[in-house]
């Protein structure tokens, strides 16, 4: 263990002001990341990534009424999907600030690959989003596709009722998460 511990020290010095320039060159990878995480870990996200099988709801995260539970597949129990309340669109907002939102495909994701980031730190959040076994095969051209893309993704930024949208605009989101996946998703130090 210290033969290894001395001979990555011997590699760093060896290295000198680049590796300092290596750790300098993922900063501005690492801000696009924080972004990232907000926009991840806010409401309109983290509702519907959860770790158990019970979706949330409200800005506070409540657990979901009447039972709602997410199926194999993240579009509810079988009798009670997720479409039977939840329209391919928000309601007029004549209909009242409390009824069901609604998007394209309304749906969590599936049991196999539940993305579940709730309270999760900076450096497993990131190991997460990257790894294709965790979230649904995705590369990071897919990834970019569906966070730029995707209309449920997309209803975050105008979830209608009295519900508080997205906190960073979905363009700006969008080019902090290119930003970092093209420097190859450096992930924050552990526990950050």
């Amino acid at each position: 263990m210290k033969r290894h511990l001395f001979l990555g020290a011997l590699i760093l010095v060896g290295l000198g002001g680049y590796a300092s320039d290596l750790f300098a060159a993922d900063e501005p990878a690492l801000a696009a990341f924080a972004t990232v995480q907000k926009v991840f870990q806010s409401p309109r996200c983290q509702n519907c990534h959860i770790p158990g099988d019970a979706p949330l709801q409200f800005d506070a995260g409540m657990p979901h009424a009447m039972a709602v539970v997410r199926g194999l597949d993240g579009k509810g129990a079988a009798g009670l999907p997720c479409a039977t309340c939840h329209g391919a669109s928000n309601p007029p907002a004549s209909y009242g600030p409390h009824m069901p939102p609604g998007a394209p495909h309304w749906s969590l994701p599936p049991a196999a690959h539940k993305m579940a980031w709730i309270g999760l730190p900076g450096d497993r959040l990131c190991q997460m989003i990257k790894d294709k076994a965790s979230n649904g095969d995705r590369d990071f051209a897919a990834l970019i596709k569906h966070v730029s893309e995707d209309k449920l993704v997309l209803w975050g930024w105008n979830p209608g009722g009295n519900r508080a949208p997205v906190p960073v605009p979905h363009e700006v989101f969008v080019s902090q998460f290119k930003l970092w996946a093209e420097a190859g998703g450096p992930c924050p130090a552990v526990g950050s």
